[in-house]
């Protein structure tokens, strides 16, 4: 029976059940995206669809889907209309944190980008900047919506400047899961780190096509966009997947790292090694040889908490080490010279690769610890003419502005300018230690003598054994690290297999740090 104010009707009311039937179907239809024969296809050429890709994503259970059955607008072309129309939006939670996403739908029209499109992202990037939260995107378009035209167009603008307004202030991480051509690669370009799967993913402003008629060369999708070229060479993107699982897998495992925005700190993460661990290894790993090389790779991983070091850019100016671990629970950002790839030596893509992480880590209060072995800037016309001034000087510029704390540790050579760069003293390092190892000088010995002894050398009668016996006493005099412990430029000379303790007790003290930057506008860091 049903109920009235004014009590009981006469007669029975069966409730209508096919509104709910309509709302299932149209939910089923959204869910198909642009039908079974192109899923089918999808899954074919080894991808997952935009559904299968955000399921994976997110903790099972917690998406919640935006605007399902939005719909192009296109007036011009008879197109049929997909619910969705070729995204999907929403959020859910990964490890429990909250996260907003959406997924190109490559079914829908290649996953190209309409109006609507573009205004159901840019929802989603609004409400993640409300709430605080990162927000991921997951691309697989074929670009602008040709049919719609400049709307499209004004619609990746609309996306562009969201990118940016939010840049610094939420974590931005794009996954490329197939093509990404033209304007499209500009918002992902922006965001804070982009994620490509090796054999399905490209990036190029202009396709293969567009290039041999302009420069005639004959070049393939990969070998222009591809995931390692833009991993090893141009350094577009900092991660390389085998498939579509292990692309999402990196995303969640580095979400772990980073706060939801820039008010929060990274999360504690509990673990079972020891703060006051120790690494008898690390006493005897630099050589004797100031010229043999050693990995500095070996070193974090020994440090870090479980050996876990999250490497970013591993593929591309390999001279520098960058990337994400924890010590004592704490989520840091390391960076390190390589003495294994062009003996640590910094260069426009290890300075550019450094200077975007570490300002990533400033943005996100992410404290920077710093392994150092350089022997100096690469010289040469190629580097000079390419800009290693400039180039140079935004590694300076990023760490000289962060204000987070930030840990030092010199393993061996830290020679001219590019001592000074590498988060010293001179530049509010908070704690800056040297190994017993330790070389701090304005240049190598060998050309150190070069210039000092010239004339001695060339007026002796045995050369030879003049340059080594100034050789012997320049090393003894100034490559050590004691002549900057006497001025307070390092704070202590420490024992290697103790660098653990003594960096997680000085995260600890400096867990309250508090330093600012002069009112501004902002900066104008040398681009």
């Amino acid at each position: 029976m049903a109920y009235s104010l004014f009590g009981l009707y006469t007669v029975d009311v069966m409730p209508d059940r096919k509104k709910i039937q309509q709302l299932n179907e149209r939910r089923e239809q959204a869910h198909l995206g642009g039908g079974i024969k192109r899923i089918e296809r999808q899954h074919q050429g080894g991808k997952l669809t935009a559904n299968e890709r955000i399921n994976a994503l997110l903790d099972p259970g917690t998406f919640v889907e935006i605007d399902p059955f939005v719909v192009h607008r296109t007036v011009d072309f008879e197109l049929q209309k997909f619910p969705g129309d070729g995204v999907i939006t929403g959020y859910g939670k990964i490890y429990g944190r909250k996260v907003y996403v959406f997924a190109q739908d490559f079914t829908v029209y290649g996953g190209s980008l309409s109006e609507s499109h573009a205004e159901k992202i840019c929802k989603v990037m609004d409400l993640a900047l409300k709430a605080g939260v990162p927000f991921i995107g997951l691309n697989d378009s074929g670009g602008a919506r040709i049919q719609e035209g400049v709307v499209s167009l004004g619609g990746y603008a609309d996306i562009f400047l969201r990118n940016v307004m939010v840049s610094g202030v939420i974590p931005q991480i794009s996954a490329i899961m197939g093509p990404c051509a033209g304007g499209a690669v500009y918002s992902p370009a922006i965001t804070d780190f982009v994620f490509m799967v090796r054999g399905s993913s490209t990036m190029y402003v202009t396709g293969p096509a567009v290039v041999k008629t302009v420069t005639h060369e004959d070049v393939s999708h990969e070998d222009l966009g591809g995931a390692d070229v833009h991993a090893s060479k141009s350094g577009v993107s900092h991660f390389v997947a085998e498939d579509d699982l292990d692309c999402i897998q990196q995303i969640r495992t580095m979400l772990t790292y980073l706060p939801s925005n820039n008010q929060t700190k990274p999360p504690m993460v509990k673990t079972d090694d020891p703060d006051d661990r120790e690494d008898p290894l690390l006493d005897d790993i630099v050589p004797s040889d100031p010229i043999h090389p050693y990995d500095m790779k070996d070193i974090i991983h020994s440090v870090v908490d479980e050996r876990l070091f999250f490497e970013v850019h591993q593929d591309f100016a390999t001279n520098m080490v960058v990337g994400f671990a924890r010590l004592g629970g704490r989520s840091v950002g390391v960076i390190g010279n390589q003495p294994a790839s062009l003996a640590g030596v910094l260069d426009i893509n290890a300075s550019i690769k450094g200077a975007r992480f570490v300002r990533f880590c400033d943005a996100f209060n992410i404290p920077l610890v710093t392994f150092e072995d350089v022997p100096g800037f690469l010289p040469g016309t190629d580097q000079e003419w390419n800009g290693i001034i400039k180039n140079g000087a935004k590694l300076l510029y990023a760490y000289a502005e962060a204000t987070v704390p930030k840990l030092t540790v010199i393993t061996r050579k830290a020679y001219g300018g590019a001592y000074d760069v590498m988060s010293s003293k001179h530049i509010r390092g908070d704690f800056n230690v040297a190994w017993p190892t330790a070389e701090i000088a304005v240049m190598g010995a060998q050309g150190a003598i070069e210039i000092l002894y010239r004339h001695d050398i060339a007026g002796a009668d045995d050369p030879e054994a003049m340059r080594q016996q100034r050789k012997d006493e320049y090393t003894e005099k100034f490559a050590n690290p004691y002549k900057a412990a006497e001025r307070g430029y390092v704070d202590d000379v420490i024992q290697p297999s103790k660098t653990r303790p003594y960096l997680i007790r000085a995260l600890e003290m400096l867990e309250s740090k508090r330093d600012s930057n002069p009112p501004k506008k902002h900066g104008n860091i040398p681009l």
